[in-house]
Parts: structure tokens; sequence; C-alpha cells
């Protein structure tokens, strides 16, 4: 009830500098200085007010950011150890990903014949290609 007092009041008090402002022919800055002080008034009228004040001082809204703190710091917790793990999941253990089924045979890649890297295979064509073939090859592909 005081918070809603003293908005009044301040948007009472920005009015009449208004028609002060108005009244040394300032129509521009008067109407900027009344449309600043009518905020508080509409925040009375709407209860944002209220709502703010309640909230403030409700223990059960601390309570409420605090757990949100704690999932925050859960979450991001939980990111940077995946991260230090290189994305791996802790029932797998390693780099290979987890069989679908507990008798599923383990993916089987096909190793590719490939020439030599001094060797051009294809004439003069081999050395556009030796940058390519290097970042492939670094990424194991």
């Amino acid at each position: 009830m005081l918070a809603e007092t003293i908005f009044s009041a301040v948007s009472a008090a920005g009015l009449g500098i208004a028609a002060l402002t108005a009244y040394r022919k300032k129509y521009l800055s008067a109407a900027r200085i009344a449309g600043w002080s009518l905020v508080p008034l509409g925040l009375v009228m709407t209860g944002a007010v209220e709502w703010a004040f309640d909230t403030v001082f409700s223990p059960v809204a601390w309570v409420g950011f605090g757990v949100l703190g704690a999932a925050w710091l859960l979450l991001l917790t939980t990111r940077g150890v995946e991260r230090r793990r290189g994305g791996r999941t802790a029932a797998g253990g390693g780099a290979e990903p987890a069989a679908v089924a507990p008798g599923a045979p383990a993916p089987v890649r096909e190793v590719q014949a490939r020439p030599a890297a001094g060797k051009p295979a294809r004439g003069g064509d081999a050395e556009d290609f030796s940058d390519i073939e290097a970042i492939l090859k670094k990424h194991g592909i």
C-alpha cells in the first residue's frame, strides 16, 4: 500500500513539473516529462507494483530463484564434464558407440587401398587434390 502511494506521488510531482515546463513554452519537453511521469501511475494501476513487492518479500519466490540457480549450475557442470570426456558416455567407456543389441556384431569398416602419397594416381591431377586428401586423412575419412 505504501509503494502505491509513493508511486502515485512521484507521478503527480512529474505532472506538476510537466505543467511548469509547458508554461515556459517548452511543449516538447513538457510532453516527454508527462509521459515519463505517467509510467509509475500506470504500473500502480495495473498491479505490477503490488506483484513486484509480493515477489521481492516472498521467501517462496527466493527459494524458487535458488532452485533455478541450482538447476542452471547442474546443467552447466554436466555440460563441462561431457566436453572434458570428449562426448563419450560413462556406460560406453570408449570412443566406439554402444551396440544396439547385445548380440549385434560391430560395424565393419572397409579399408580402401590408397596410392602412395608421393606418386600421383592420375598424372598431374593428384597434386591438386593433395591438400584435400591431407584434410580428409586428418579427420579420419
